[in-house]
Parts: structure tokens; sequence; C-alpha cells
């Protein structure tokens, strides 16, 4: 299998969307690991606090949709080159200007999910390479440019602590050009690329009930991840009274759990078939956010729970774009486009809902007890579809993957 994988597909062009995606989702969810001291400076509410590290997540969401769109009718390479310059124009700004009020972070937060909008781009710029059997695989890996926000986390605390952190808007722009450079060399569109459709044949595929449940299943894998990934580092610091640095380093912790595992829930995936790792992969997520919930009493106990939480999501982001190819291969633009948005709008809820959380009840168990009872109804779902789909689509007389 790893053999096969390797000698298949495009390498340079499966790096590259690595990269892209990963510097990508760096700058999309910059807003989290900035959050506290941007907090202090403007003086948030922990209402304000969770909207302002949700609004990017919101704008990413549903600014993917629109990057399908261009992707099925620009081709991948072209569309990502103008999402990556509207992404570095607003950093530019941002840092020449300065934020200096609630208003304008939200501003700022709506350009920075131009950045959140390249899951829509590097995930079918590498699928269209590989062939069914390795979907799981290849898309894992160009998705485990989740990473990025591991790298938000690990260093931009500590930049603003030494710079300011307005000044950390302009330093994100040094390694982004650096990644849009390589992109631009590297990739290459597959000869495979499907012809454009028309906005109703987009609107068309949403017909079909299957593409409404990978919209649900993914809006609770990403959904949780980017919303913790975001949310984290108020987590910690409010929790455990932790500095902003040290809250970051916990919350980088976290999301490279979760980011470095995506490639090996697809290749599990690909192994003993996406449903049933998503139903083990919901349970552990399940779990570990009930448990979290409510409050652990030592910081490193609290970690071990979010990293288990952020390991079983991670996965569950792998098996999901394990499943997707096999049953929309031809629209898998737009289907990339429309299920990342979904993960999206569970991401915005999660992160919002806890700040809204923290500012009624004191406290973050509500929030997150609600997104666990969420993994669970998405449990419920899979056991629900998985006959039919391992009958119909899924069927060995139909594709040589796994189901």
């Amino acid at each position: 299998m790893k053999s096969s994988f390797w000698s298949a597909g495009h390498k340079p062009t499966l790096f590259a969307a690595f990269l892209y995606f990963d510097l990508s989702f760096m700058v999309w969810v910059l807003l989290g690991p900035l959050a506290v001291q941007i907090a202090a400076d403007l003086q948030l509410t922990p209402a304000q606090k969770g909207m302002m590290v949700a609004t990017p997540i919101l704008s990413g969401a549903l600014l993917r949709l629109l990057m399908g769109v261009l992707v099925d009718h620009l081709k991948p390479k072209k569309a990502g080159l103008i999402g990556q310059a509207i992404v570095l124009a607003a950093l530019a700004w941002a840092w020449f200007a300065g934020v200096h009020s609630y208003q304008e972070v939200l501003v700022l937060g709506i350009f920075l999910g131009v950045a959140g909008a390249a899951f829509a781009v590097a995930l079918p710029l590498a699928s269209r390479w590989y062939p069914p059997e390795h979907q799981g695989t290849a898309l894992g890996i160009a998705g485990a440019g989740n990473s990025g926000t591991a790298l938000a986390a690990l260093f931009a605390p500590g930049l603003a602590v030494a710079f300011g952190w307005n000044n950390v808007f302009g330093l994100a722009i040094i390694p982004l050009s650096i990644a849009l450079a390589i992109y631009l060399i590297y990739a290459k569109d597959s000869p495979e690329c499907p012809p454009s459709k028309s906005l109703h044949q987009y609107l068309h595929v949403l017909k079909d009930k299957d593409a409404w449940w990978f919209m649900f299943f993914y809006s609770v894998t990403f959904g949780g991840f980017v919303g913790m990934a975001s949310s984290l580092t108020l987590y910690f610091h409010d929790q455990y009274g932790m500095a902003p640095v040290m809250a970051g380093y916990f919350t980088a912790a976290c999301v490279f759990a979760g980011s470095l595992v995506r490639p090996l829930g697809g290749n599990v995936a690909d192994r003993i078939g996406g449903i049933r790792t998503l139903l083990v992969m919901y349970g552990i997520a399940a779990l570990s956010l009930f448990v979290l919930s409510f409050g652990m009493q030592q910081a490193f106990a609290g970690l071990a729970v979010a990293v288990a939480a952020m390991l079983a999501l991670g996965m569950g982001n792998g098996a999901v774009f394990q499943l997707v190819p096999q049953r929309f291969r031809k629209e898998i633009g737009v289907m990339t486009g429309m299920i990342g948005m979904a993960g999206g709008v569970g991401g915005f809820y999660l992160a919002s809902s806890l700040g809204y959380s923290k500012q009624l009840t004191g406290d973050y168990q509500v929030g997150l007890m609600i997104f666990a009872a969420l993994a669970v109804l998405a449990m419920i779902g899979l056991h629900s579809v998985k006959k039919r789909w391992r009958t119909t689509w899924g069927s060995s007389a139909v594709t040589a993957a796994r189901i």
C-alpha cells in the first residue's frame, strides 16, 4: 500500500498543497492565540472574545463555497493564488494601519477567513492526482496542513510579547509569501480536472441527502477541531490562570496532535473503512469533550483530555475525506467547498458558544457538553446510513476502496 501510494500521483503538488494549506491555516486562526493580549488591550467581554476568534472561522466557512466554485471554474492553482493575494493584502493593512477596536478586529477576522477557504483549494488540487484507493492517504497528507493552527499557537503569543501583537500580522507575511512562492513553482493542476459546472449544477448537489450527511459529519469533526484550536488559548488562560505564552504552548500541543493524525485517520480509513473509523472517533471525541466540560483540577490533566479529543477529531477529519471522493468524485471541488463550509460553521458555533457559555454561566461547561452531544448524534446518524452506503456506491462491485 505504502510503496504503491508513493509511485502514484504527483508528489510536488501534494507537498505544495500541504504547505499552502499549512501556512493559510496558521493565518486563519491567528486571532485565537493572540486573543488574550488583544482582549486585554481592547477591553473585550467574554462573549466578544468568543466572537472575535469565531469570526474568521465563519468567514472562512462561507468563503469555502465561493472558493469551491472558483476551483471548478479557474482550476485549483489559479483560485489559490487569488485567495492568497487577498490574505496578504489584509495582513499588510492590519500591520500598517493598526487594529484599534472590536469592530476593526472583526473586519480583519472576515478577511482572514479567506485563508480558511484554502481548504477548498488544497484538497481538490491533491485529490485529482490520486486513484480511489489512495484518496484517504492523499487527502490526509494535504489536510495535515491543519497543523498550521499549531504554528500560530506556538509562536504568535511569544512574538506578541516581544514585538507587540499588531506586529505579528506583519511578521506572518514572511512565511506566507515563502509558501506562496513554493506553491507557484511546484503545484500543478491535474490533467483530469473535471469541466466547470453552472451554479444550478452546484445547487443540484444539495438535493442529494448524502451531501447533507457529509456536511453534518464534518461539522462535528472539523468544527470541533478548529473551534477548539481557536478557543483553547483562552480556555487554558481562564481555567488555569496561565500566561498567554504558556497557554499558547498548551494549545499548540493539542493542535499538533489533532493535525498530525489526520493522515493517519485517512490511512486507517483506507485500510478498515471510513465508516468504522469514524464511529470510533466520534465515540472518543464525545467522551473526551464531556469529561473536559467538568473542568479538570490540574492543568496537565486538562491538557491530556483536550489532546484525546483533538486526536479523535483530527483522525475523524481524515476519515470523512476518505469517503467523500468515493461518493462525489466528479463533484469533488464543489463538495469540498460545501463540506468545508459546514465544518467551518461547526467551528464558529463551538468557538462563539464557548464565549457565551463563559459570560452567562462563568465557565465553559455548557458549550462543551452540547458539542459532545453533537458527536453522539453524528454516531447515530452514521449508524443509520452505513448499510445503504455499503450496499450502493460503497459496495465492492463499484469501488476498490474500503467503505
